[in-house]
């Protein structure tokens, strides 16, 4: 019966492993080709090797090592007896309390830093009491608060001689029960050194102190809001809080000196109780 001889790249292709691994078993004494050309060089495997590949294989799935392996072939043996089937599997033993006590390290370390990355994004402060100048009107959507502050707000607030002052301090929250998709109620209140005469657009008052807020840092534009609301309210609910009153949205960076709109900061203050 005529013996079929493999190409080197075919026997790879049937048995599913590299030419560099058949390669490094020809070197190790492992697998060595059934013939090699001595004007051509090529190397061919017959039919029986692929056989002897699939044992190969199987006993590195079950953990034995190349050099096991080619002591096994050695010894003409081929499997290994019990007493070696029981040596691997009390290794076997001892690598899995191992790694269930790295796994156990590593959730540990990955919680610890959820934790931290929680509480470098989540802060916990109390807000003091200030005198602030308030409008309440309408917008279509946030990105027209720029030019509502620049154009309307801003010059009655120097016509009545407000004085703001340093570090500013501004912020808006919402009004009413329910969305409106045609437009958003606002208040817009702004701190300043002392009350004035209210006019039509902006009336004063004393901002009541909060004990306790929840504060979020959140960058990108206004439209991405909502997003930091429900994380805030997530938070809240997680840590057991209770809610006093709508939210307020602090407005640290934004088209006024930072062009780019991912880089705008706004620092959610919810008032919370517990």
């Amino acid at each position: 019966m005529k013996q079929l001889k493999l190409q080197i790249g075919e026997f790879s292709r049937l048995c599913g492993v590299t030419i560099k691994t058949l390669r490094h078993y020809d070197k190790l004494g492992l697998l060595i080709p059934e013939h090699i050309d001595r004007y051509s060089g090529y190397r061919y495997y017959s039919v029986g090797q692929m056989q002897k590949m699939g044992a190969i294989r199987e006993l590195k799935s079950l953990g034995f090592s190349l050099v096991e392996i080619v002591d096994l072939y050695k010894q003409d043996t081929h499997y290994p007896d019990p007493a070696m089937l029981v040596t691997k599997i009390a290794s076997t033993e001892q690598q899995l309390a191992q790694l269930q006590t790295r796994h156990t390290q590593l959730l540990a370390i990955l919680n610890a830093r959820k934790k931290h990355e929680e509480m470098e994004k989540f802060t916990i402060q109390a807000l003091p009491s200030c005198t602030v100048a308030s409008y309440k009107g309408s917008i279509r959507n946030y990105s027209e608060l720029g030019s509502l502050c620049c154009e309307v707000i801003g010059p009655e607030m120097a016509r009545l001689g407000c004085e703001c002052p340093e570090p500013g301090f501004c912020f808006t929250r919402e009004l009413g029960n329910e969305y409106k998709p045609e437009s958003i109620d606002i208040e817009y209140c702004e701190r300043v050194k002392e009350a004035k005469v209210d006019s039509e657009l902006i009336h004063f008052y004393e901002l009541p102190s909060v004990e306790t807020a929840i504060c979020y840092k959140h960058y990108g534009p206004y439209e991405r809001l909502t997003d930091a609301y429900a994380e805030v309210f997530a938070y809240a609910e997680k840590e057991g809080y209770t809610i006093l009153e709508s939210p307020r949205a602090v407005y640290v960076d934004g088209i006024w000196n930072q062009e780019n709109p991912d880089l705008w900061l706004t620092i959610v203050q919810l008032p919370v109780t517990k």
